[in-house]
Formats: structure tokens, sequence, C-alpha cells
């Protein structure tokens, strides 16, 4: 499928501070992109420049293999949703939809059409008449993704949109963006700082971090290969530093990694970071032979929280070392539990390492086994 939407080596800044850097992107027609990452790392500059609301320092912006980098945004045919709905306050809801329309000078039968046929589409048939301020939150964002939607744009843009919502509204705005894309197949870019949201609605991630593209990929992959340690910190991995000791150990602060099939490039004494996902680990309160348990280091349980079908357990390690577990272990989440040892199993394919600013993937026989340091 040809890319219908690329950012091509992209240097924007605010002020003289830079804030995207050397940034890459390439959207395939009908994709849905979500742009994640903390507050501050690019996302919503990267969504400007695709609008043109921003003249990047270098690097180009291409739409249908055509440079529309010098192209007034309104010539982009481009829509972009906003965090706040930015209705007018004094039109009601179809005048708000229609504004876009009425500025083409489209025939009015047309445009009462096009505005019938969107606020359908967006479940607000019947609320036409209504003022922005007799709608809720959730209408009013209804409201403005009928007005992006109704100039058929070439591609929609939407900057955290949901991010004022509350949580089922939220929930609700999500699954309508799904189906309208499904049934638009609108190209689309997201911009959220919600891992949740991305991963519900993205075809792919795109992770920013300091205004660097860390890493492009279907939302799976992120807890499975993260390609960087900031990605890998993120996405809810477990981030320590490691040091190969010999042939086949790794010592870290929550214990030594041995049992492994090492790569040629790991030497003795070479410094590592080494990763595992805790929604990936499991709990148990039970003994084990340290010869032949799997993946196994100890925490003492601080603070225990009962979730119904599972449990978030807060455990130290001997090094100091916190780490937050969820599980649906057979370990009481109460107060009686507190200052007990608890064993940590982890799966050999939730165990990463990271050499430099290299990734590096190691099989394992079985699963990576831990031992208390």
């Amino acid at each position: 499928m040809k890319n219908h939407l690329e950012l091509k080596n992209i240097t924007a800044a605010y002020d003289a501070h830079p804030v995207l850097h050397d940034f890459s992107l390439s959207v395939e027609r009908g994709e849905l992109v979500a742009l994640l990452g903390a507050s501050g790392c690019g996302k919503t500059t990267a969504l400007k420049t695709i609008a043109g609301l921003l003249e990047q320092d270098s690097g180009e912006v291409w739409l249908d293999g055509e440079n529309v980098s010098r192209v007034p945004a309104e010539r982009r045919e481009m829509s972009l949703v906003f965090q706040k709905p930015l209705l007018f306050p004094f039109l009601n809801v179809a005048e708000n939809v229609a504004f876009g329309l009425k500025m083409r000078n489209l025939a009015k039968a047309e445009i009462g059409a096009k505005v019938t046929e969107v606020l359908r589409l967006v479940q607000l048939a019947g609320f036409e008449n209504r003022l922005p301020k007799q709608l809720s939150g959730g209408q009013e964002q209804r409201v403005a993704l009928a007005r992006a939607l109704v100039t058929n744009p070439r591609v929609l843009l939407l900057d955290e949109p949901f991010s004022a919502l509350d949580a089922r509204l939220r929930v609700e705005m999500r699954n309508l963006v799904s189906r309208l894309r499904q049934r638009l197949q609108i190209t689309t870019v997201f911009v959220t700082h919600d891992q949740e949201e991305a991963v519900a609605l993205a075809d792919r991630i795109a992770f920013l971090d300091d205004g660097k593209l860390e890493q492009i990929a279907a939302p799976q992959d992120f807890f499975t290969n993260p390609r960087t340690v900031e990605t890998a910190r993120f996405f809810g991995w477990k981030v320590v530093e490691g040091k190969a000791v010999a042939e086949n150990v790794i010592e870290t602060p929550i214990g030594k990694f041995n049992q492994w099939q090492f790569d040629k490039k790991i030497k003795a004494n070479q410094i590592l970071q080494l990763a595992f996902h805790t929604s990936r680990a499991e709990l148990t309160a039970k003994n084990f032979d340290s010869q032949t348990a799997d993946t196994i280091i100890s925490g003492k349980l601080e603070r225990a929280i009962n979730l119904g079908a599972k449990s978030l357990y807060f455990l130290r390690t001997a090094d100091g070392e916190r780490l937050e577990i969820e599980s649906s272990a057979e370990i009481p989440a109460n107060d009686s539990e507190i200052g007990k040892t608890i064993k940590i199993f982890i799966p050999a394919n939730a165990v990463r390492i990271f050499i430099g600013l290299t990734f590096c993937l190691f099989s394992l026989p079985v699963a990576c086994h831990l031992l208390p340091a």
C-alpha cells in the first residue's frame, strides 16, 4: 500500500528551542497512526507541522506524492480536531458543522444533506438546533468531529480530543472514532499521551521521546519487542543495569541471570541494561529449588491492592529496587502479608537486553533463570 502522508527529516523549534529532531514518519492510506509520548516530546508539534499550522525549520511534508511543505494550511485539505471542541457558541449544531462547507460556497441543499449524514454518523441526529451550551462535553466533541469529517478531508488530525472527558465518555468516543475510521477509510494521525488509548485505536504507534522517533510498530510489539530503553520504560518494562561477569551470567541489582545462550558479542565485564515486562510476571509464596526453578527473584511485599480478578503488589528487592506487579497469584492482598518475601517468576520471552544503543534479544532454552544476589 502506497504511503499517503510522509514527513521527511523534520526539524522544528519554538523560539529557538528545538522540539523535533530529524523526525521522519510515513502513514499509509486509510491507516491510523498514534503519536504517543510524554508531555513535551514533540507530538503536537509534529501534528501542527502536518497541518501547516507550524512551519518546520528543515525537512519536508509530502501528501499523495506531492511536496506540500510550503502549501498553506487551508489548502492542504486536512481537518484538525483539538483538545477543546472550539465551537461557535452563537451557532447551533447544524450551523457549526456546516461552517466549513459554507466557506466553500456549496449549494444550500448539498450542505444540508452532508450535515444530516455526518450528524447521523456521529450519533447526533436530532441535535441540529441545539446550541453548544446545551450539549455535554462528549456531545460537543462529537460536533467537532462531525465538523472535521463533513469536508471529506484527505487526512484527519486529532490532538488529544478526549483528554477532557471522563473515563466512560473517552471509551465511547474511542469506539466511535474506530467505527468511523473503518467505515470511511480516512487516513488519521492521532496525538495522545495515553498508552491505553493508543493501543485501543492505532494500527501503528509512533513513540516519541525528546523530539525523536524511538520506535514505530504495531501496538503489541511495544509489549513484546521494544527497540530502545526509553520505549521499554514507557511501556511498563522494568529496566535494570547489568554486568556480564561470566560466559553465561549477568549480575543486576535484583539478582543474577544465568543459563543464557549468549551471543558472541557479549563479553565479560560488559555493561548492559536488562528489562522485563512486569505484566508478564507472576507471583507465588511457595518455596522453590534455586537450581531448577524458572525465572525467579525475591522481593519483600510493601503494599498490595485488591483489584478484583487480580491484585497489584508493590515489592522491594534486597538491593532496594522497587517492583510493581499486577498478578492473579493466590496471595492475599491484605496487611497480614506485608513484609513477607514473595517469589517473582518471569517467562523467558518477557526479558530483553540492551547494549548501548543496540537492542539484543537472546533465545533461551527454557526460561531465563534468576537467582537471589
